[in-house]
């Protein structure tokens, strides 16, 4: 620092104090009114935006526990970009990475802001989903489901998408909390809560060396030593059929 020209070191000496006021002091010569315009412009303005990413995490832990939080965040973490639509990534960085356990936080902190975090990741992928050559009414179970690439596969120990002020469990329930969240054709997102047999037919169907629907659920029933081949395929076709009415499942297309 001290091999840094002097305006240089006035920035770094500015930022730390911005960042972090209660232990780095302001530059010398500074009038205490005009740094707290910038104290309190940069911290409300990134408390703000990710109150509104982690709309639930913020309700559940109230204004003085969340102003605690970002203010740990704001003096620990360095963001890599400056693109205000990466910041909420930058905090789950944190979250994973940097905060560390705290008693105080919910034990399920991390998982719901994933969660929350997946869902503006998906309202902002500028991918769209290519339906060329795909027949939107295929037999799904002759022909091969085409999944929409607009969807996330996830696994919490909590139930992330039933958590709210009036809802927070002390400890994780005996069953994991499967879930689908997707983007429809119109652009909205939601979710899809499955069970573990509906998690393995999504992981088969992304599989190019899945010819059809019914091969996939010819794997299904081998894994489950199913004796009832015909009652598997006729629940897994409704399964299929469900999942095409929410455009998890696009359509069908011949097998590459």
């Amino acid at each position: 620092m001290a091999d840094l020209p002097e305006f240089q070191r006035q920035q770094y000496a500015f930022a730390a104090h911005i960042r972090d006021p209660e232990n780095h002091p302001a530059p010398a010569g500074i009038e205490d009114r005009r740094m707290a315009i910038y104290r309190d412009l940069f911290f409300n303005n990134v408390s703000q935006l990710l109150a509104k990413t982690f709309p639930v995490l913020h309700k559940i832990l109230g204004a003085d526990a969340w102003r605690i939080l970002m203010r740990d965040y704001f003096s620990i973490h360095r963001a890599h970009t400056p693109l205000f639509l990466e910041m909420p990534r930058e905090f789950l960085k944190y979250l994973e990475e940097e905060r560390g356990e705290v008693a105080t936080d919910p034990p399920f902190q991390l998982e719901l802001a994933h969660y929350e975090w997946v869902e503006l990741a998906l309202s902002i992928d500028e991918r769209e989903p290519d339906l060329t050559g795909v027949r939107r009414d295929g037999d799904l179970v002759e022909e091969r489901p085409v999944l929409t690439p607009l969807m996330w596969s996830l696994r919490y120990r909590y139930p992330v998408h039933r958590l709210g002020p009036d809802y927070q469990p002390a400890s994780a329930p005996e069953q994991p909390t499967l879930l689908v969240v997707h983007r429809n054709l119109a652009g909205k997102v939601g979710f899809t809560e499955i069970n573990i047999v509906t998690a393995r037919l999504l992981e088969l169907l992304r599989d190019d060396s899945i010819s059809s629907g019914l091969q996939a659920l010819e794997t299904v029933a081998a894994e489950m030593d199913s004796a009832d081949l015909a009652a598997v395929i006729e629940g897994g076709r409704q399964i299929l059929q469900q999942l095409r009415a929410r455009e998890l499942i696009l359509g069908t297309r011949d097998s590459p």
